[in-house]
């Protein structure tokens, strides 16, 4: 067995700092050092491009930069500038800047199947709103998630499904439905007839959605009533510039945006028809619906973050950049596993722009000790990947040198499966899953 130790003492102290001053060590439970090998959770010091430094000084090739929200690199020069320039200009004001009017005709016309647009500061924020617009137009109280897909929203509408509902009171009043099965989503339907406010769901993740399945869903939404609300917080530019929606031309009524909006800036979206999101306004006679109403959602450093992102991904074909490293990757790290004779249990999946991988047992199972050996020799050889997800910034020689990682990581996961057991390779607990009962 390879004994080579790689240690990370800084960041070691600094993860003992955050757990004693923030619940759980972390902002975002999927950033937390549960979710990295035992002592062996870097804890970050500065990034720039592609690359993060760790406080021990190690340098990273990054995956998954800020769970997929920085897709153009770190500290990216069009949007820095574009920050920069509003910097002495004040950032939050008693009434709506100017700003507000060209950021949302900058989304509208990125994402021309909306029609109106509402900014927020975190994609919880804009799918709530999405749940409580679709209830107050329709009158019905029920909402139904597609139960495929991980993460939705930190309110109890979605939380209280997951196995973290602790704090939550117990309600019938959120349905599920599988993604890709149109027959099951109609019978869930009809067995609501009349009680369903929307259907709520990523229009793609890690496979692409079968034929006629999305166009399938809006003529369900409308034979039923109901309202078609698309979560286009990963989809988002990463599918095309006007996500899913614009790539599979599906029009849904509601979509959310976030994550590659800002890339790393604080900024989300709630988007869609204008029938439907004047509810929130004051252009109607009816009932007013509390819809959005943030102090900081139109900050305007973060609007012209994501106004430079916008004007960089179309001016400069980002998202098929990340089509090509993504699928150079893919290929690469397939190659590699199948070298090593674990083709069968380090597997890529996902669009190009959007990689993860799993990390199967002797059985095939997905496992977290499998996954805890393989994420330790990426760590020591120089790779941050809770994923594979790329950022243009990448370039051939960070792909090279990942690909040269994974190889080894194979090798040492070889010797793994053949011994029957990955225990010794792991050198503490093994990484945990975010969504579980016990902390």
């Amino acid at each position: 067995m390879d004994t080579e130790e790689f240690e990370l003492p800084g960041s070691r102290r600094a993860n003992e700092r955050l757990h004693a001053l923030i619940p759980g060590g972390a902002h975002t439970y999927a950033k937390g050092d549960d979710q990295y090998p035992e002592n062996l959770a870097p804890v970050i010091s500065h990034g720039h491009g592609a690359h993060v430094w760790d406080v021990d000084g190690n340098r990273y090739i990054e995956y998954g930069s800020g769970l997929r929200s920085v897709s153009l690199g770190h500290a990216h020069p069009r949007v820095i500038e574009a920050v920069r320039r509003e910097l002495d200009r004040g950032s939050n004001f008693v009434r709506p800047s100017i700003m507000e009017a060209e950021a949302a005709e900058r989304f509208l016309a990125t994402v021309p199947t909306a029609e109106m647009v509402k900014f927020a500061k975190n994609g919880s924020d804009a799918t709530t709103a999405a749940v409580r617009l679709a209830r107050a137009a329709t009158g019905r109280t029920r909402v139904a998630l597609c139960a495929d897909h991980p993460f939705f929203s930190v309110d109890d509408w979605f939380i209280g499904t997951t196995p973290m509902s602790a704090g939550i009171p117990a309600t019938d009043l959120t349905v599920t439905f599988p993604y890709g099965d149109l027959p099951a989503t109609e019978e869930l339907l009809s067995r609501h007839e009349g009680e369903i406010a929307c259907l709520i769901l990523e229009p793609a993740t890690h496979a692409e959605p079968p034929p006629g399945y999305l166009a399938g869903l809006r003529e369900l939404a409308d034979r039923h009533g109901c309202v078609l609300v698309f979560d286009e917080m990963i989809t988002g530019f990463r599918w095309s510039e006007a996500g899913a929606q614009g790539l599979y031309g599906v029009v849904p009524d509601l979509s959310t945006f976030g994550k590659a909006l800002g890339n790393g800036f604080a900024v989300s979206a709630l988007a869609g028809r204008r029938e439907l999101m004047e509810w929130g306004g004051l252009r109607h006679s009816g009932d007013r619906v509390f819809l959005l109403s943030t102090t900081h959602g139109a900050e305007t450093h973060s609007l012209a973050a994501a106004m430079a992102v916008q004007t960089t991904y179309t001016e400069e074909g980002v998202t098929a950049r990340l089509h090509a490293l993504g699928e150079r990757l893919a290929a690469g790290v397939r190659e590699a596993a199948t070298a090593m004779g674990v083709g069968d249990h380090v597997v890529v999946r996902g669009r190009a722009s959007n990689l993860v991988f799993a990390t199967l047992d002797e059985n095939g199972q997905p496992s977290q000790e499998y996954r805890t050996l393989f994420l330790r020799r990426l760590l020591s050889g120089g790779v941050l990947a809770p994923s594979f997800v790329v950022s243009s910034a990448l370039d051939d020689t960070d792909i090279d040198h990942t690909v040269d990682v994974v190889s080894q990581a194979c090798a040492v996961y070889r010797k793994a499966l053949d011994a029957g057991d990955p225990t010794p390779w792991l050198a503490g607990r093994p990484v945990k899953p975010v969504f579980r009962r016990r902390a």
